[in-house]
């Protein structure tokens, strides 16, 4: 009953009651008058031919045949009886088939529609909200955030601008609020002012124009904003952005990091306080053949907490098996690092450079970042304007066999595909899994779910886009930090739960229950304790550094909540 009367009293706005019904009225009106003068000149026509008959026969006969309904009961014998019911009868087509169905459908039957579905579209939020997120776009970003969020159990609101799309939204459990970006009432009855976190994934220009319109309602409020040029950051945070993240520059530097197949030396991907993750290639080293217990890495002060294996992830256990394929996934301080690159620098040395299939924004970034290691490149670009560097740049199609050749494939250490097009990503990979068994592939992926097609198509390494955004915006609510290793991997800090105060790091049995490891821990006197001993007692003032798939995460937090 009460959706039944909000959409009655949406149908029935004050100006749109009175004109739907004014018009209506006239065109009964008219009908009526119609009807009574053709009436009248029934009997008249009737007794001119020696036909006699009742007024109700008359107001019968025309509505039948302005009805097309023509019983043929009743029937003129002269011509211009005939032509009288013509006219009926072509009077009746136009104004019971056509105008009055119009009428009603226009002004009354999509009003109702739209009435119904505005009543399915919320415009506001309740008064006392409070705490939640509101996101201003519909997009993959926004969408792998917000499956975090409902991980977490955090409120949000997506604001939509369109109706067709809020209602589709909400059919698919979205929380959706239904306005317009540009109107600062919008954000007041979304709560603005009372919101955690306000999030603008939009392009530069609409960023900035969303950020201006919150601060009008909400100036406290922490407001994140991403950027695709690096002209919009001082904008965007003068407009009011506590935060503005440039992804393409982000998702860059993420993927040259993965950039270990020119040498068998550490390379961080990643850092929590003093604790440092890397990667290390094993291909060509006295590791390949043997299981980690054999290869006594530990005596080197690094753990390796998992391995990878063209794209597949395996947590370390001591009987893993070293392969000639296999990277390993590292934890350790910056002395034990370098400790372990004293070792191991002599192997696996390639001078070759790179190849960086795109670029655009991603690549070009990826590009910068390679250059800061010293890592030579090349870069395959369509598009001539794009060419930032005309000696490392090879303007072509990266589909061509040719152009990847004269790229240097065939001798590259790694291959960085970093165009937006998944698809084109999907077959790159594949040509070059084909043309080289060896070679390191790490892949950008646009949409979350591409990311294990990617992988089956040869890449080592794949990461989202859509997922780096999530979790770098996930980061920011209630200053909580979490690390992305790897698309699906993520390191993060939690306090010990109550149920695991007094255990041993063995006894607590993390790993085995929820498949999380434990790489450092924070004891009372705020020293990290990098690699603790299994026989470590954890006390309920610690801190852990964990590392795990958001999957495993969910898991820890239902096992040892202490709410």
């Amino acid at each position: 009953m009460k959706n039944i009367s909000v959409q009655i009293a949406q149908m029935h706005q004050p100006r749109s009651a009175k004109r739907n019904i004014r018009v209506l009225v006239r065109l009964f009106l008219v009908l009526g008058t119609l009807v009574g003068i053709y009436s009248v000149l029934f009997h008249l026509i009737m007794l001119r031919e020696g036909q006699e008959h009742s007024w109700l026969t008359g107001f019968y006969w025309t509505l039948t045949v302005m009805s097309t309904l023509g019983f043929g009961d009743i029937t003129f014998h002269s011509d211009l009886g005939r032509v009288f019911s013509i006219i009926v009868l072509l009077t009746g087509v136009v104004f019971l088939l056509i105008l009055l169905p119009f009428t009603v459908i226009q002004f009354f039957y999509m009003p109702w529609v739209e009435a119904q579905a505005a009543a399915r579209t919320p415009r506001q939020l309740p008064p006392d909200t409070k705490g939640h997120v509101i996101l201003t776009h519909d997009d993959p970003v926004s969408s792998s955030f917000i499956r975090k969020l409902e991980q977490f159990n955090y409120e949000y609101v997506l604001l939509v601008p369109e109706i067709d799309q809020a209602m589709r939204l909400h059919d698919q459990g979205v929380c959706i609020v239904l306005g317009h970006l540009d109107d600062p009432e919008t954000y007041r009855l979304a709560r603005a002012d009372q919101a955690a976190l306000v999030v603008s994934t939009q392009d530069d220009i609409v960023n900035t124009n969303i950020t201006f319109t919150v601060r009008q309602v909400a100036p406290d409020v922490p407001l994140a904003a991403t950027a695709d040029k690096e002209t919009s950051l001082e904008v965007l945070e003068e407009a009011g952005a506590t935060s503005v993240l440039n992804l393409a520059e982000m998702m860059g530097k993420a993927l040259a990091r993965c950039m270990v197949g020119g040498d068998a030396l550490t390379h961080v991907v990643g850092s929590v306080d003093g604790l440092l993750i890397a990667e290390a290639n094993a291909s060509r080293t006295p590791l390949v053949g043997k299981t980690l217990r054999e290869n006594r890495l530990s005596d080197l002060g690094v753990s390796v907490i998992g391995v990878w294996d063209r794209g597949d992830f395996q947590n370390a256990t001591p009987d893993t098996l070293v392969g000639e394929n296999t990277i390993m996934l590292l934890a350790g301080s910056a002395e034990q690092f370098a400790q372990y690159d004293e070792h191991f620098a002599i192997y696996n040395i390639s001078v070759k450079p790179v190849v960086i299939l795109g670029g655009g924004r991603v690549g070009r970034a990826a590009a910068r970042a390679l250059a800061a290691r010293g890592v030579d490149y090349r870069i395959i670009e369509r598009n001539p304007g794009k060419t930032h560097d005309p000696q490392r740049t090879i303007v072509g199609d990266a589909t061509d066999p040719q152009v990847l050749r004269e790229a240097g494939l065939d001798d590259a250490p790694a291959v960085l595909i970093t165009t937006h097009d998944d698809n084109l990503n999907t077959y790159a990979a594949i040509y070059c899994r084909s043309v080289r068994s060896d070679i390191l592939i790490i892949c950008r992926s646009t949409l979350e779910r591409n990311t294990e097609t990617l992988h089956r198509a040869g890449a080592d390494f794949v990461f989202s886009y859509a997922s780096m955004g999530a979790t770098s915006l996930f980061n920011l609510i209630k200053g909580r930090r979490i690390v992305t290793i790897a698309e699906g991997l993520d390191v993060f800090r939690l306090g010990v739960p109550r149920s695991l105060a007094g255990k041993t790091i063995v006894e607590s049995g993390v790993r085995e229950k929820t498949g999380c490891t434990i790489l450092a821990v924070r004891n009372s006197n705020t020293e990290l304790v990098i690699n603790p001993s299994p026989h470590m007692v954890l006390e309920a003032a610690h801190e852990m550094v964990l590392v795990g798939s958001m999957e495993s995460e969910s898991q820890f937090l239902k096992r040892y909540s202490d709410g």
